[in-house]
């Protein structure tokens, strides 16, 4: 009675003390969240109001600082001027993308471990990767009413592929077992359209129409899937 006493009181301080050493190593490898887009298209139209966007993602976590996102953006398109613009060209339009990147945060490759201004920036990251683009034009004006038979072909409906690149930070929020349960993101992307049609107008051959996003967002961690990194995650 005393040997089985003795080793089971041996494996639960073993237990304990495995549990402690693994505080601030652990993490969530998936993740999913939400953000909000400012957006701002520059193409053929000559101005580039701002419109809004609606963002979802599921992140797969191969590291803390190490990321693949997967994102679908809803959103609104809108540029050009009809009566200021000497061209005419103004549009409206609804859009939806499809975002695959990889995402490398500073935390994957400094120590951060003895220095507060730099534990500050291992949220800082780099991203880019491959996207898909479906526009649809809602209203559209192709005719100058500053200079009469002047007109702007195009198409209204379109889909293209794009190349994202992004740069964030990402602000990391622990629970009582100091892992990142709750990620706020603020961001900045470009986004290189492989095509003209994202405006609907097509006046310069061999353009590529871009637009750009400033976005805030939140990750929440699915508790499900939970693993261990190499270095302290919290400090």
């Amino acid at each position: 009675m005393i040997k089985k006493t003795t080793l089971l009181t041996f494996l639960v301080l073993f237990t304990v003390f495995i549990a402690k050493a693994q505080l601030g190593f652990n993490y969530s490898q998936y993740d999913l969240g939400t953000s909000v887009g400012i957006n701002q298209v520059y193409g053929d139209a000559q101005t580039q109001p701002y419109t809004s966007s609606v963002h979802f993602n599921l992140t797969y976590n191969y590291t803390p600082y190490t990321n693949f996102v997967f994102e679908v953006q809803l959103g609104k398109f809108k540029g050009g001027d009809s009566v200021n613009n000497a061209s005419g060209r103004q549009f409206t339009s609804d859009f939806s993308a499809y975002i695959f990147r990889g995402q490398i945060q500073a935390g994957e490759v400094i120590d951060y471990s003895r220095n507060q201004f730099l534990n500050s920036l291992k949220g800082l990251y780099l991203s880019a990767g491959i996207g898909y683009l479906v526009n649809h034009i809602t209203n559209i004006n192709r005719n100058s009413i500053q200079y009469p038979g002047f007109y702007t072909d195009g198409v209204n409906d379109s889909m293209e592929p794009f190349i994202p690149f992004r740069v964030g930070y990402e602000l990391k929020l622990f629970n009582r077992y100091e892992q990142p349960t709750v990620k706020f993101d603020l961001a900045y992307e470009y986004n290189l359209v492989l095509g003209d049609d994202v405006d609907g107008f097509a006046a310069i051959k061999g353009h590529h129409d871009i637009y750009t996003q400033f976005s805030i967002g939140v990750r929440f961690a699915l508790g499900a899937s939970v693993t261990s990194y190499r270095k302290e995650i919290h400090y």
